[in-house]
């Protein structure tokens, strides 16, 4: 099994703790994701510390506002790194206020050339902007391989597979009143399912009381693998594979 997505600087124990805690239960990689410089440093840290941890370097919507040249230069020095295997998280976030719909749109066009020059996947963020973040993945990153991380937009999905984008699941999908998700992650063909954490957030429905670690992704793909009607050694290891051929790490 695998965490495609994942905030270990966010989660309350330990880097340690969190690595062990999810290998005894079968998550043999995970990808934690940088939010803004400090936080990738952090996933670089965490990716250098332990053989089952890649990073993923990038600047979410929300941390956006006044994106600029050395804001970019920051990430392209970050991305450089050779245990950095994906750009993002990026994308738009309309939902809560914060940056400017420009300055995220500015640092999401960065982004998305930054994983055309590198070769990296692009690990997408959308919230209350589905229109406005397909529109502007359509306009430019045509050709790159794009993740849509904590997939929540379940009346775009036929447009989102259409173009080749793996579509990841979060503890959200296992909510009672997610139904329209659940559905979602029925139809996603078996090559372009990825399963997460998005640790700290989004704990799954039968731990929901508790904060979210990335040894939880093993409670979403045993749903995932009953709704699907397949055993979770058979989602397991597909979306093992699917996480192996987009991010590169074997």
């Amino acid at each position: 099994m695998i965490d495609s997505h994942t905030h270990l600087d966010l989660c309350e124990p330990p880097d340690a703790e969190l690595v062990a805690a999810a290998a005894a239960v079968g998550v043999e990689r995970m990808l934690t994701v940088g939010i803004d410089g400090s936080s990738c440093r952090a996933a670089l840290a965490a990716a250098e510390a332990f053989p089952q941890v890649y990073a993923a370097i990038g600047r979410h919507p929300n941390s956006a506002s006044g994106f600029d040249d050395a804001d970019l230069a920051e990430l392209v020095a970050l991305a450089a790194h050779e245990r950095c295997v994906a750009i993002g998280e990026t994308g738009l976030d309309f939902y809560r206020e914060g940056a400017t719909p420009s300055d995220q749109q500015r640092a999401f066009a960065a982004q998305i050339a930054l994983a055309r020059e590198t070769g990296k996947p692009l690990v997408i963020h959308t919230r209350a902007a589905a229109s406005e973040t397909l529109a502007q993945l359509a306009g430019e990153a045509d050709g790159l391989s794009v993740v849509i991380h904590c997939f929540s937009m379940p009346e775009r999905l036929a447009e989102c597979l259409e173009r080749g984008y793996a579509i990841s699941f979060a503890g959200n999908v296992t909510y009672k009143n997610a139904g329209d998700l659940a559905a979602a992650a029925e139809r996603v063909p078996a090559e372009q399912l990825l399963v997460e954490t998005d640790a700290p957030y989004l704990t799954p429905q039968v731990v929901r009381k508790e904060r979210n670690q990335p040894a939880f992704v093993a409670h979403t793909a045993e749903f995932l693998a009953e709704l699907r009607g397949v055993s979770v050694e058979e989602l397991g290891a597909s979306v093992e594979r699917n996480a192996a051929r987009i991010f590169g790490w074997g």
